[in-house]
């Protein structure tokens, strides 16, 4: 079986998605530069695959920045060499935080836009055109109306958002001027949260966290005094903002729903999107309370102001992942939470 090249293979969704693969008989390489997440990840991954009896030898790391190009190129000669060349990349390596975005646009356009773009380049020289790539639910119009549809209106407004819409810009440009030698799918996540039932791996994030899930854990092991919810008014059944959250695992099995059609003989089109989420809402406090429950803890919660640019509801219709990638997600609320917990309380001092 050829290889995976998973970029930004240390981080949150590439650590889950390697297990997923390696679990099905894939040989993965990752790279990482470490700018968003720990090699600590990279070794618990590791002891997670000899723990469950896995073929540690289908796992490869290098580490270094997907801008390099000649690094990239490395990589790609020493396993075209191999018995198993790079078949695949699925490609997760980004800046991924709105606020940080706004304030350094310059780095995510280099990082998010410029990376993508010599990793397409070495994938060219070496003939490798499988690509899956880690898009966002940012790039929709704020004016359209969950549930989120692919075919919905794009006008994302902050960089970040931009830089995702501008990649997925360019891999349909690519396909058009390659004639459909390019096999290209573009996954549209929701919010990831939770991690792997063992405790082994989870979200490491490496300051103060940009992502509601995270925070919660914070406050929870004393970390943070208190959890700002923004806004307690909007025109939802509790008053706080509806989101579309997905359990880790759900979303590192989609990649490989997409990896296994990417695969397949016959395939119509040559640049495909699917959005995956639950297509279902929960409110922050739904949240909130949920993990206080499951996991017997309270969360000391204090309303504030809403945050400029935010929206009342947000959540995905999956019904194309559903139909064409035969992708179902399966876990609940409680489970991201318990399975979340499990990894803070396993790793109290990331």
């Amino acid at each position: 079986m050829n290889s995976i090249l998973i970029t930004g293979g240390a981080g949150f969704i590439g650590t889950h998605t390697s297990l997923v693969l390696i679990e099905q008989g894939f040989r993965v390489i990752l790279i990482d530069s470490f700018c968003n997440s720990t090699k600590r990840s990279i070794a618990n991954l590791s002891k997670l695959i000899k723990d469950k009896k896995l073929d540690i030898s289908k796992f490869h790391f290098y580490e270094g920045d997907v801008r390099d190009i000649d690094f990239l190129r490395n990589i790609f000669q020493s396993e075209t060499s191999s018995a198993s060349p790079i078949e695949t990349v699925i490609h997760f390596a980004g800046l991924k935080s709105v606020k940080e975005s706004i304030l350094l646009p310059d780095l995510y356009w280099d990082v998010n836009v410029y990376g993508t773009l010599q990793i397409i380049k070495v994938m060219s020289e070496f003939k490798c055109s499988n690509f899956i790539f880690s898009s966002s639910a940012t790039v929709y119009s704020p004016k359209e109306k969950s549930p989120l549809y692919e075919n919905y209106d794009l006008l994302p407004i902050d960089p970040y958002g931009k830089t995702k819409l501008a990649v997925e810009n360019l891999l349909r440009n690519f396909c058009d001027t390659k004639n459909n030698n390019w096999n290209v799918i573009s996954l549209r996540y929701f919010n990831p949260i939770g991690a792997h039932s063992s405790g082994e791996i989870g979200e490491c994030p490496l300051s103060i966290p940009n992502n509601l899930f995270p925070y919660i854990c914070d406050v929870a092991i004393s970390k943070r005094e208190v959890l700002e919810i923004f806004g307690n008014d909007w025109p939802t059944k509790d008053g706080t903002c509806i989101r579309d959250f997905i359990h880790i695992m759900d979303l590192a099995e989609g990649h490989l729903a997409a990896l296994n059609y990417l695969m397949q003989e016959e395939k119509k089109d040559s640049f495909l999107i699917f959005n995956l989420g639950t297509g279902k809402g929960h409110s922050v406090l739904e949240l909130v309370k949920t993990f206080e429950k499951v996991n017997n803890i309270h969360i000391n919660y204090r309303f504030s102001d809403r945050r400029l640019g935010d929206k009342a509801i947000v959540y995905s219709n999956c019904d194309l992942a559903r139909k064409i990638l035969k992708w179902e997600p399966k876990r609940t609320i409680s489970d991201m939470c318990k399975d979340g917990w499990n990894w803070i309380i396993r790793n109290p001092n990331i």
